[in-house]
């Protein structure tokens, strides 16, 4: 990718405006171990091929299309920097922790000592086994019951101050906030059917952040032992703020976020975008992108649920997510943004119930383009699009050179 430094000279202000679509966790597999298992058949059908999406079909072959690589082949990436990868920046040079992001989310302000954690919810049995790493996903009202009756339990451990604040689902953010804290590793096993992970002292500094977070799982874990579901906390993340800078200081543009989730949100306030209110269907969503399509030049409107369904290994129900997206396409295009994007940060696959490391379906519009003549959007379209298989960092240049925003370079 082009360094930052050098885009940051070639970037120039104008009017014209970029919409950024993130359909997340959106590429798939094909579904032959459901139609060999007796189930309905889909003819090895990906979810986005199985999905009825005239209109982005019909989008798909007025542009330009490939397939996204986030970090490189054969590496699975996480939310965080398969997003950062599209927003232009080195996931390698930029690791984020998802305590950050995810405490940005939902608005609080971090101090230089603070450590933050995002928190799951989860369910062990009586042996402490992980049955289940997101407690049904239990609701927010549920959620919020559980960390307020928490932090009136544990407000102080040693001299550091404990935050709890409840997120979406069975997730939550969690504030360490005192003297000679430093990050340490994750107390998620990211799998059932294993035990929580202590933390381990691996460097020298670690020892008074791993005592910490060791005692507060301790303490959670007697506390809720009697819930039904959130019977145990798993900790991921645990990380302090970092430096990064912003989208109007590298791309001059005044960016803004839609966004349902906090750690998507946490992530767009990392680089400088105007979180905007929206509600939380995806109706609300494009609803709120029309509401404020004169007053930026960048827009990130992220879909969740595509991801969600696909964790949850629940095939029909992302169909019916990928589905519903097509039917706002038209209204998007009504806006007529000089550039459109329509991309995934990572795979989920149904077949998987996670992430994955196969590339993203990539679809760029705008009047600058040449277009490759493909007939559907879908993964296995895209790859023979005209821009290939190619890195998610090139994401942005492209966006920006297509909204005339990047001067020549060089003599």
């Amino acid at each position: 990718m082009i360094p930052e430094a050098e885009i940051k000279k070639l970037s120039i202000k104008t009017d014209s405006k970029i919409v950024l679509l993130v359909i997340d966790g959106l590429g798939g597999l094909p579904a032959y171990a459901e139609a060999s298992a007796g189930r309905p058949d889909t003819n090895g059908k990906t979810e986005l091929e199985a999905a009825h999406t005239p209109n982005l079909d019909k989008l798909a072959r007025r542009a330009v299309c490939g397939a996204t690589i986030p970090i490189s082949y054969g590496i699975t990436p996480g939310s965080a920097p398969a997003h950062l990868s599209l927003f232009g920046y080195d996931p390698l040079k930029h690791e984020i922790g998802r305590g950050v992001l995810e405490a940005l989310g939902i608005g609080l302000e971090l101090a230089a000592q603070d450590l933050a954690a995002r928190g799951n919810f989860a369910t062990m049995d009586k042996e402490g086994i992980i049955i289940d790493r997101r407690a049904g996903r239990i609701s927010d009202e549920e959620n919020k019951r559980i960390c307020e009756l928490l932090q009136n339990r544990i407000k102080q451990i040693e001299d550091v101050h404990v935050l709890i604040k409840p997120g979406k689902e069975h997730r939550f953010v969690i504030l360490f906030r005192g003297e000679d804290l430093s990050e340490v590793n994750d107390t998620d096993p990211q799998k059932t059917g294993e035990r929580t992970r202590k933390i381990e002292v691996s460097r020298a500094g670690q020892e008074k952040s791993a005592r910490i977070v060791n005692e507060f799982v301790h303490l959670a874990n007697e506390i809720l032992k009697d819930e039904p579901k959130a019977n145990t906390v798993l900790l991921r993340g645990i990380c302090k703020y970092p430096a990064i800078p912003s989208m109007k200081e590298l791309f001059k543009l005044k960016p803004a976020a839609i966004a349902t989730y906090p750690m998507y949100c946490g992530l767009a306030r990392l680089v400088g975008m105007e979180i905007l209110d929206s509600g939380l269907t995806i109706e609300d969503e494009f609803r709120a992108l029309k509401k404020n399509f004169s007053a930026y030049d960048f827009f990130y409107l992220h879909i969740k649920k595509t991801d969600s369904y696909g964790e949850d290994g629940n095939r029909k129900n992302k169909i019916k997510i990928i589905e519903e997206v097509d039917r706002f396409i038209l209204q998007l295009l009504e806006l007529n943004p000089d550039v459109l994007a329509i991309t995934a940060d990572h795979s989920t696959p149904a077949l998987l119930k996670g992430h994955s490391w196969h590339p993203n379906p990539f679809l760029l519009y705008s009047k600058f383009i040449r277009v490759d003549g493909l007939k559907k959007f879908s993964e296995r379209e895209c790859v023979k699009g005209g821009l290939g298989i190619f890195s998610a960092t090139e994401a942005m240049p492209l966006m920006l050179a297509n909204a005339l925003k990047l001067r020549k370079w060089g003599a």
